[in-house]
């Protein structure tokens, strides 16, 4: 039996944000397991449920689970979202590498998530969707942190049911709480290269709407620029 599990930057971030007092974690969108085996075998949970909307991907954590040992104290479910829990079954709740508005569609379908357990959210796009859609819905960003993996940049939400402000734009497209961040000044440079991209495909639009959108977007970047700025000074003083 192999003895450690060797996952990349991004999945280590999010399993580094699994407090260690969680009972029962489950993996919603599984894929291999990577996260659920990696903390069974670190003693940092006592159970995990893995699910999987598709059979193959089940398939490949239960070959995974099975190479490092783990069998017995992880539960497989074929199913779509949170629909695979019983309100109250799981501790934490890891919904990662799929898109922002994917991520939505999820816990729209659980309502109950909202009294529920901590919600560890990785989109891999589309993070502005589900950053404005959270405040919106009865969910409260507890903490949110960067991590870089392969040279592309991601977000990763701590999330529980609560209240907090409308998010926005700003925060929508920048993120929550990340000015201490070491990456945040490559995220907010990312963001507005695609923010850039976006105006200049709208910027000989004829119709009213597009042309709206795209001042839209240009207020946005003009918000994140002087946030880059801030942040910037705030990070070479005394150099």
């Amino acid at each position: 039996m192999a003895e450690k599990l060797d996952m990349g930057p991004r999945l280590r971030a999010i399993a580094a944000l699994v407090p260690p007092d969680c009972g029962c974690l489950a993996d919603i969108g599984t894929d291999h397991g990577y996260i659920p085996v990696s903390l069974l075998l670190e003693g940092k949970i006592r159970r995990a449920i893995a699910s999987d909307i598709g059979e193959l991907p089940l398939d490949h954590a239960r070959r995974t689970a099975r190479q490092y040992g783990v069998t017995e104290n992880l539960d497989f479910r074929l199913g779509d979202g949170l629909r695979v829990l019983e309100p109250g079954e799981a501790d934490v709740a890891v919904i990662a590498g799929m898109g922002g508005d994917a991520i939505t569609e999820i816990l729209a379908a659980a309502p109950w998530s909202r009294a529920g357990p901590l919600l560890l959210l990785q989109p891999m796009s589309k993070s502005e969707v589900l950053r404005a859609w959270l405040p919106l819905n009865g969910y409260a960003v507890l903490h949110e942190e960067l991590v870089q993996d392969k040279g592309v940049l991601y977000p990763i939400l701590s999330v529980r049911g609560g209240e907090m402000p409308p998010a926005s734009d700003a925060q929508a497209w920048g993120g929550f709480l990340l000015e201490n961040d070491p990456l945040y000044g490559l995220y907010i440079a990312d963001r507005l290269l695609r923010l850039r991209r976006a105006a200049a495909g709208l910027a000989k639009a004829r119709d009213p709407s597009l042309t709206e959108k795209r001042d839209k977007i240009i207020a946005i970047i003009t918000q994140l620029e002087k946030q880059k700025g801030e942040w910037e000074d705030a990070h070479t003083a005394g150099y």
